[in-house]
């Protein structure tokens, strides 16, 4: 059994290097394909947001707007903050009484509305003006009207600078939609 296994250990590998055989074959092959495809490309829409404006505190006279419009082409997003004049108003009426100015206080209201106007003058008390009170304040509004509160409403030709910026946005914001709308 030794010399067997001597045997094959010794002319094992001379018999693994015998010739070894070669084949030579050809072939030829053709391949034809034809791919018909089509790829659909979804997304979201870009988003136009909105400014914040922050107006949380409630002993501010202001109201903040915003507004966003989004199509898939252009987006167009915008904000301001509104000061409400009668707020103001009443917010001045109040620290000047609070600082013992009663009568400005009260002459302060009967300049911004003409309700209190002819509240006060109904009731037989006269808004104040010129340092006049009473009787004398009335016979002074008598011979100055143009300065009742409404006098510059009657001037329907002249706009104050509020009035105009608030035209130019209004105009603004319209000339944004109208394009959006060409663009759509």
């Amino acid at each position: 059994m030794k010399k067997v296994l001597l045997f094959l250990i010794l002319f094992a590998p001379l018999i693994a290097n015998a010739e070894t055989i070669v084949t030579d074959s050809t072939s030829d092959s053709t391949i034809t394909s034809t791919i018909d495809s089509s790829t659909k490309l979804t997304s979201p829409p870009p988003s136009a947001i909105s400014p914040q404006i922050n107006v949380s505190n409630s002993d501010l006279c202001t109201v903040g707007v915003a507004g966003a419009v989004q199509t898939q082409i252009l987006g167009i997003s915008m904000g301001t903050v509104y000061t409400e004049p009668n707020c103001l108003l009443l917010k001045q009426s109040k620290q000047l009484y609070n600082l013992g100015m009663r009568v400005a206080a009260v002459a302060i209201l009967c300049e911004g509305d003409r309700k209190i106007f002819n509240a006060m003058a109904n009731s037989g008390t006269f808004c104040p003006i010129d340092g006049l009170t009473g009787q004398a304040a009335k016979e002074r509004w008598a011979e100055v009207p143009e300065r009742w509160p409404d006098a510059e409403l009657n001037n329907k030709g002249e706009w104050n600078e509020g009035k105009k910026s608030q035209a130019r946005g209004i105009g603004a914001v319209g000339g944004l939609f109208a394009l959006l709308l060409l663009l759509l």
